[in-house]
């Protein structure tokens, strides 16, 4: 289905091992972080507020991998373009490999509709800096096919990440 209807791109037919593997696994897909990261750059008095995220310093790289220090995060992007068919949602789970260094990864559902790169949150829960890697695999998206397509979609509601190329911080 993926390739018939464009959902991922690029795609990976197989599983590419050969380091943190990515592409087609039994019943999902590994996504690859891209090489563009930002890193929060907290200063005095900052406080981390999605009502009011674009007051926060976030320091843009371009790299082969990122450092995180011990209870830091910082923001990724996927490799891939997604774009999700009117009758699949998705679920998102970091992979095994990064959750046993203490490297966590949020990704929100990917709603029906829902197009573009995918910006991840990278945390380090560990008490040692931890690193990820660009070009390799981050998170498996699992995908769900419903029996009908679902009343509204997230380009039905306008959605504020619609076709996100960049990593996009919260916005209400």
């Amino acid at each position: 289905m993926a390739l018939e209807r464009g959902m991922i791109e690029p795609f990976e037919a197989a599983q590419v091992r050969g380091g943190i593997s990515y592409g087609l696994s039994s019943y999902g897909y590994d996504f690859r972080l891209s090489r563009h990261f930002e890193i929060l750059k907290p200063g005095p008095g900052d406080r981390l507020d999605p009502k009011n995220f674009g007051a926060l310093n976030f320091e843009k790289r371009e790299a082969d991998f990122v450092d995180i220090a011990p209870g830091h995060y910082c923001l990724g992007r996927s490799h891939e373009y997604f774009r999700i068919p009117r009758n699949v949602l998705t679920i998102c789970c970091g992979k095994s490999t990064y959750a046993r260094c203490g490297v966590f990864v949020n990704v929100t559902p990917f709603e029906p509709e829902w197009e573009g790169h995918v910006t991840v949150a990278i945390a380090n829960h560990a008490p040692a800096p931890a690193r990820v890697y660009a070009n390799e695999g981050i998170a498996q998206v699992i995908f769900l096919e419903a029996s009908e397509e679902c009343a509204v979609s997230y380009a039905d509601k306008r959605g504020k990440y619609q076709a996100q190329k960049e990593i996009t911080g919260a916005k209400i």
